[in-house]
């Protein structure tokens, strides 16, 4: 596969690969997504606002050049955010790719970190060198106007281009947001989860969103639902600390997500994740004793190769390459023979990878094995894909973000 280098969220040209429960494979425009969902599915997004979560500032006991980019925290509440985990770097910006970045100086508990306004303590290391926890100074409300000042979104090298905080929120961001008037500082006393930036990196999976989308679901009898889950990073540049990946990332369900999946499950109709996040909120919830209910929690399992799925049947994602925590969730849902063959039509089909890159539709397995025939009936579309099928441009509504408050900008 080949990266995705403009930082376009719904590119007209964006292609959708199918992997049925069966195993075959086909091709479509991205566009064309909701005619490739059932009638009764329900299809849940993450609407959290992505964090300008990268920081640039001094190491203070050695005066040194450091980019902190924030990566875990323990809950959404609007307060708890004077503690981070939190990926160190040294000198250096997004043009060097993240695996070539230089490392930071030796860190220890107690050193000091200037970030532009802000000031952090390291509290330890987490055994590693470049992973620290962190504690910020000031009040719940400085911190978050530090942040929105003075942080950038986490970037990679393959966009040559500095990201806008606008680059990286999707659509459904605070859609039914409401607006208040309070005193400063009662700011924090006046938010829930979810009012604020809570994802680390974007949740990429929800750039395929737009009113076009949510109105061909609404025509086919196709539900939406949502909740908010603090996407992590995808990528450290340490072969170590990516093998620990994803950290613990926290989350929310609404009682309205809730009561949907359980009429979209008592209908015997499908759940499909709009993402890697949303599978590992609702698997996590399912999972705990006396099973999924409204409320806050924190998602700290792996979702790997025979992972059972309780509440996901399908998923929507981004373009994954193996050895990534994306593509090992991906193989909670399918064979690794189907995969392989998944991943070799999308480099054979010229299909973009990273967060603005094509996408995957991928139905969980079937247990009944009479569905192989269909499978080998089904996987012969990936041999006519000259059909000229991607070639259909649709129109899509290509909406933007206004971006109010804290976050705002206008640089």
């Amino acid at each position: 596969m080949k990266a995705a280098t403009l930082a376009t969220q719904r590119p007209r040209d964006a292609k959708l690969l199918i992997v049925d429960a069966a195993g075959g494979i086909a091709h479509a425009p991205r566009l064309q997504l909701a005619e490739h969902l059932q009638p009764g599915d329900l299809l849940v997004a993450n609407d959290a606002a992505t964090l300008p979560a990268s920081l640039r500032g001094v190491h203070g006991p050695s005066r040194t050049t450091i980019e902190v980019r924030l990566a875990g925290r323990r809950s959404l509440a609007v307060d708890d955010v004077r503690e981070f985990t939190a990926i160190v770097f040294g000198a250096g910006d997004h043009h060097t790719r993240t695996e070539d970045r230089v490392a930071p100086p030796p860190l220890r508990a107690g050193d000091a970190l200037m970030l532009g306004p802000l000031r952090a303590t390291v509290l330890r290391t987490l055994a590693h060198p470049r992973l620290v926890a962190l504690r910020f100074d000031g009040t719940p409300d400085a911190i978050w106007a530090g942040i929105a000042r003075h942080g950038k979104p986490i970037q990679y090298a393959h966009l040559a281009e500095p990201l806008a905080l606008w680059d990286v929120w999707t659509l459904i961001v605070d859609a039914a947001g409401g607006i208040a008037h309070a005193p400063r500082l009662q700011l924090a006393e006046h938010l829930q989860p979810g009012d604020l930036p809570v994802a680390f990196e974007p949740p990429s999976a929800g750039f395929v969103l737009d009113w076009a989308l949510l109105g061909a679901l609404k025509r086919r009898g196709i539900g939406f639902a949502t909740l908010t889950h603090a996407a992590g990073i995808s990528s450290t540049g340490d072969a170590a600390l990516d093998a620990r990946l994803p950290f613990d990332e926290p989350y929310h369900l609404s009682a309205a997500t809730v009561q949907a999946i359980a009429r979209t499950q008592a209908m015997g109709s499908r759940v499909v994740a709009l993402g890697t996040t949303v599978t590992r909120a609702l698997e996590h919830a399912a999972a705990r004793s006396g099973g999924m209910r409204a409320g806050d929690g924190l998602a700290d399992q792996r979702i790997v190769a025979g992972t059972p799925l309780r509440i996901v049947d399908a998923i929507v994602s981004g373009t994954h390459e193996p050895g990534t925590s994306h593509y090992e969730l991906l193989r909670a849902f399918a064979s690794d023979a189907v995969l392989r063959r998944a991943s070799a039509a999308l480099d054979r089909h010229g299909y973009r990878t990273h967060e603005f890159g094509d996408s995957v539709l991928i139905e969980r397995r079937s247990a009944i094995g009479g569905l192989l025939a269909r499978h080998h009936r089904l996987d012969a579309r990936d041999d006519v894909f000259d059909r000229g099928v991607l070639g259909h441009a649709g129109a899509a509504a290509d909406l933007t973000v206004e971006h109010v408050g804290l976050f705002a900008r206008d640089d």
